[in-house]
């Protein structure tokens, strides 16, 4: 009854054989008819038009006939806001084809890539636009601190020590990306700065096999090798929590995989001397090339092209980023106006 509703209510089952009664909960709940499906019998046939109706047409049809005071009310509600939303539809359409008509298509298309543009640059890594030198504009301390980078000491000493042989067999079992394998040839003979560099490939060839997962279920998904503090660094900045099947899971959204690609960007610029195949980071992170060259140019990087490396696609066109003083100037949207979202 409306007048208590925190009755509870019970479902008594009678053995007859023993004369106990077992009692379950239950909860009280109304049926309704099914009315499609059914042939209804009646003295006089249904017309022709009645056949076709849909369940929701019948019951309001029922509700006409025999409904009460308050559900024809809310059926003449419902029916008025139908004719609503199609006047609201119908002038939504007409303003986007006026639209469409005075602007153009391709200006529409240019205000939805500057508006990507203008998303993607919120991932970036922090930018220092008055720097006087490349490695001033993406700070190497903001990609790894100095913590993360000592703890990276232990992992990399494999790529410190490598030999030919061994990168051989690594890019006959393909256990590393294409540009880690390619850089590891090139290993500097000065012993502090082969370190440095074996560092940072290892921390890069991490970023890219962790943007290909989706969903991370694991709590080390790098595996035990993996440094503690890396493996935070990952899950803390480069996931999205997300709430699935009663549990919060962390989840590489399309916007935190924008944002490893941009990282993966600027460390390969501080490998590179601030000038990196872009086509190759392309192909290791399975990306669209478009993608690619928007990131590097919300990055404002001066996108070249050259020949590809030998043995990596020599046929493809490869695109060549570099960061060089003064930076580009960043397009922006000049007199377009930005676009409003409707709530």
């Amino acid at each position: 009854m409306k007048c208590n509703s925190l009755c509870r209510y019970f479902v008594g089952v009678l053995d007859k054989d023993s004369g106990q009664m077992e009692v379950y909960n239950a909860e009280i709940f109304n049926m309704q008819p099914l009315l499609s499906g059914r042939r209804i019998l009646s003295l006089t046939p249904a017309p022709e038009s009645q056949h076709n109706k849909s369940y929701r047409e019948k019951m309001d049809l029922c509700i006409e006939a025999f409904g009460t005071s308050k559900q024809k009310r809310a059926l003449n509600s419902r029916r008025m806001n139908a004719v609503g939303n199609d006047i609201l539809n119908t002038a939504v359409t007409k303003a986007a084809t006026n639209i469409i008509n005075a602007k153009g298509v391709t200006a529409l298309t240019q205000d939805v890539a500057q508006d990507d543009v203008q998303n993607i640059s919120i991932f970036l890594p922090p930018c220092n636009e008055d720097a006087d030198k490349p490695e001033d504009v993406y700070k190497f301390e903001d990609i790894l601190s100095p913590a993360e980078y000592e703890a990276l000491q232990v992992p990399a000493a494999v790529f410190v020590n490598i030999t030919p042989e061994e990168i051989t067999k690594k890019m006959e079992d393909k256990s590393h990306c294409s540009f880690v394998l390619e850089e590891l040839k090139f290993l500097p003979a000065d012993e502090k700065r082969r370190d440095h560099k074996a560092r940072c490939l290892w921390f890069l060839d991490i970023l890219i096999k962790f943007s290909q997962l989706k969903v991370i279920k694991k709590k080390h998904p790098m595996g035990p090798e993996c440094p503690h503090i890396i493996s935070r660094k990952l899950m803390k900045n480069f996931t999205s929590l997300t709430y699935n099947n009663g549990s919060v899971q962390n989840l590489i959204s399309a916007s935190m995989k924008a944002k490893i690609i941009a990282y993966v960007i600027a460390l390969a610029l501080h490998i590179n001397n601030f000038q990196t195949d872009l086509t190759i980071l392309q192909n290791d992170m399975k990306l669209q090339e478009s993608r690619m060259m928007d990131i590097a140019r919300a990055m404002r990087l001066k996108v070249s092209k050259a020949k590809g490396v030998l043995g990596l696609e020599n046929e493809q066109n490869h695109k060549l980023g570099t960061l060089s003083l003064p930076l580009p100037v960043q397009k922006s949207s000049g007199s377009q106006r930005k676009r409003k979202k409707m709530n």
